[in-house]
């Protein structure tokens, strides 16, 4: 199996129930995730050997953390303990014409106070042949901002492939910073994620003004791909938000000049929208793993994506024959 590396925290998450606020429930329903962890997790279950670096507070919920790694086969080889809190957030379960809300809480989290010097990274990338981490990382402390460049840095002088998704979150930091930091990453990037307000508001891009959404997502990858030659793909989605509970859906994914992209699949009934775009790219991971053919590539990844909508969590739990059979099979029909 092919050893895979990712980087990033793992935070508990507490949800409302469907059709309350949180200033008005008595309960919640605990998860674990975050980003990369959602990425390992997916790898995990399509059959790779995946590490997580991170770093959780030796108390009950960091060996919460820890089982819940290991009861989806991610390795904890790489899994620190030390600091005081692990980074929570609350969300609040979007409904109908509603959106879905999400307050942190994870000010000087365990992973967030992480030193560049707790980590060996010659030992772990030895041997590895991938190495995904997002924007999120970065944004969440200076010190993490120079961990990430540095990982990235040591992954290409160890000959690791290097994926990156831009993940932009507003409540962490601004497009200013985000820009700053992520142009000083993209020079170790293999493999991107990233959409078109990425594009114009992170990597300063003039806005395109085409016929069709295809064209200007054409437009954007090609200058990124000049700007950045290193660049081998990129991907992303169009979504279409019709209601809380019901999307359209449909992946792109960019790689030596074309583009490619999978049918429109339209999701209803969302039970858990969180985590969507991890079980994307770690979708488009796989395929570039397997050396699947680009258009297959795209419409495994957007599956995978669809079938995570369908279960609570910030985890994907379908194996690469479930995506599989969902993408010959159609949706909604009964496996006997």
């Amino acid at each position: 199996m092919k050893k895979i590396v990712t980087l990033g925290e793992i935070m508990l998450r507490l949800s409302v129930e469907s059709g309350e606020r949180i200033f008005q429930t008595d309960q919640l329903t605990m998860h674990y995730g975050g980003a990369e962890a959602n990425v390992a997790v997916s790898l995990s279950n399509f059959g790779h050997n995946v590490y997580l670096v991170s770093r959780v507070p030796d108390n009950p919920l960091g060996i919460a953390v820890e089982r819940q790694l290991k009861s989806y086969g991610v390795h904890t080889d790489y899994l620190m303990k030390g600091g005081e809190r692990l980074g929570t957030y609350y969300l609040e379960t979007g409904v109908g014409q509603r959106s879905s809300q999400v307050t942190y809480d994870r000010k000087y989290s365990s992973f967030s106070m992480l030193k560049a010097d707790e980590i060996n990274w010659d030992e772990v990338f030895s041997g590895a042949e991938l190495f995904h981490v997002s924007g999120i990382t970065p944004a969440l402390s200076p010190s993490l901002k120079e961990i990430t460049l540095f990982s990235l840095q040591k992954a290409k002088e160890h000959g690791v492939l290097t994926s990156f998704d831009f993940n932009y979150r507003s409540k962490l930091w601004s497009q200013q910073e985000a820009s700053n930091t992520i142009k000083t990453l993209l020079p170790y990037v293999d493999i991107c994620s990233c959409g078109e307000l990425d594009a114009i508001y992170i990597l300063g891009i003039d806005q395109a003004d085409f016929m069709s959404k295809e064209e200007n997502l054409k437009y954007y990858y090609s200058k990124i791909t000049k700007m950045y030659p290193n660049i081998r793909s990129i991907s992303s989605t169009f979504r279409s938000v019709i209601s809380a509970s019901t999307n359209t859906l449909q992946g792109n994914y960019y790689t030596e000049g074309e583009l490619y992209q999978s049918n429109i699949l339209h999701i209803d009934h969302i039970v858990d929208r969180v985590g969507g775009g991890d079980a994307f790219a770690a979708g488009i991971l796989h395929g570039i793993l397997e050396n699947t053919p680009s258009q297959e590539l795209i419409s495994f990844a957007t599956a995978a994506s669809a079938l995570k909508h369908t279960v609570h969590g910030d985890c994907n739990a379908f194996s690469v024959d479930e995506v599989v059979a969902f993408v010959n099979n159609g949706s909604g029909k009964i496996v006997r």
